[in-house]
This record gives C-alpha cells, sequence and structure tokens, in this order.
C-alpha cells in the first residue's frame, strides 16, 4: 500500500471514528462541500449516508434511493471526479470533496450530451434509475479518456482509448447498474452516441 493511499486510508478512519463519537453524545456535525459548483454546508447526524444528505438536507432528488444497499447503482454520483454508490458512503467522510450529482450536469440550461442522447435513444421507461445511469454514463466515457481497462478489455497490456469503448465494454462498465424496464440496449446506443469522436 502507498504512503499516499495510507494517509487516505488513515484520515478517513480518524473522520469516521470522530463522527461516531460525535453521534454516541446525538450531536450534529457540521460538513463542509462543494455541490455541484456550488460551496455548501450541511449539519447533520454522523451516520446519515450521502444520499440521505443530498436528498433530505439539500433536496437534490435527483439522486434516487432504491436498494439502499449498493446493488442497483440508482444512487450514482461523483465525488473527486469519481462515480462511487452514495447509499453506501457516509456524508461525514466528505468534508472538502466535490460532489457532482444529476442536477449538475446540465450547463446554462443545456442538458450534458449523455442527457440528450439518453432522451434521443428512448434509453429509459419509468426513469427511476435514469439519473444513476447517467451519472455511471459519463463516469465511464471518463474513465475511457483516462485508459482504464475493464474485465471486457481484449488486452490490458495496450493503451486503452474512448475508441475502444465498445458495445461489450460499455455493457461490462455499466453492469452496476440494474434497470427494471431492461432498457439496456438503448441505454448502451446512448452512451456509444456521447463517446466523443476525433
Amino acid at each position: 500500500m502507498s504512503d499516499a493511499m495510507k494517509r487516505g486510508f488513515a484520515g478517513s478512519a480518524s473522520r469516521t471514528s470522530g463522527a461516531a463519537a460525535a453521534g454516541a453524545r446525538g450531536e450534529l456535525l457540521s460538513v463542509n462541500l462543494t455541490v455541484n459548483g456550488q460551496a455548501r454546508t450541511i449539519r447533520i447526524e454522523p451516520r446519515m449516508t450521502l444520499l440521505d444528505a443530498l436528498r433530505e438536507e439539500l433536496a437534490l432528488t435527483g439522486t434516487k434511493k432504491s436498494c439502499d444497499r449498493g446493488e442497483c447503482g440508482a444512487c450514482t454520483v461523483h465525488v473527486d471526479g469519481r462515480r462511487i454508490l452514495s447509499c453506501m458512503m457516509l456524508a461525514a467522510m466528505q468534508e472538502g470533496k466535490h460532489v457532482t450529482t444529476i442536477e449538475g450536469l446540465e450547463r446554462d440550461g443545456k442538458l450534458h450530451s449523455l442527457q440528450a442522447a439518453f432522451i434521443e435513444h428512448d434509453g429509459f421507461q419509468c426513469g427511476f434509475c435514469t439519473s444513476g445511469q447517467i451519472m455511471s454514463g459519463v463516469a465511464v466515457i471518463e474513465e475511457a479518456k483516462a485508459g482504464w481497462p475493464s474485465a471486457a478489455t481484449p488486452d490490458v497490456r495496450k493503451p486503452f482509448t474512448v475508441a475502444d469503448l465498445s458495445h461489450a465494454e460499455i455493457r461490462e462498465r455499466m453492469s452496476g447498474n440494474l434497470c427494471r424496464c431492461a432498457c439496456y440496449p438503448n441505454i448502451v446506443a446512448a452512451i456509444a452516441e456521447a463517446v466523443p469522436t476525433g
């Protein structure tokens, strides 16, 4: 384990143990974070998840609460540029971090290209999982841009680029997001359309 990873783990552990002590006394914690580009301070119970903090404290209800066990992906948000399941993260551990929710993707009233592609390709029916699907889809494209291979990558020794983001790659990278309406082919088509070319 690298020194940076050890420091990060130790920092998270100390924040968590401090939160547990505060929770035992019934105290609320102040957590400062940036949500969708805006600095926010929330006062929360130490055991509150990031999902509940976003929905209940900040009224950002685009992030959905479904399984509440990290199995469905409906609660996917980005923290410091990486996708996470917000139902599995304590809000108290997000001090100083940058959180992006589905509400933060649009710019000046214009939809993100993946949001527009979901509409074009009918990548949803009931819409409940859609915000998590889109947040994961945006992350899939960013991970591909960064050269991250997946379990579907034929040869991980070769550099990976967005040009290698095949339908099989997209399906593998989106496998943590469930859609009970079975819109998977349309979701894959929407993500494939949003992949930058050239």
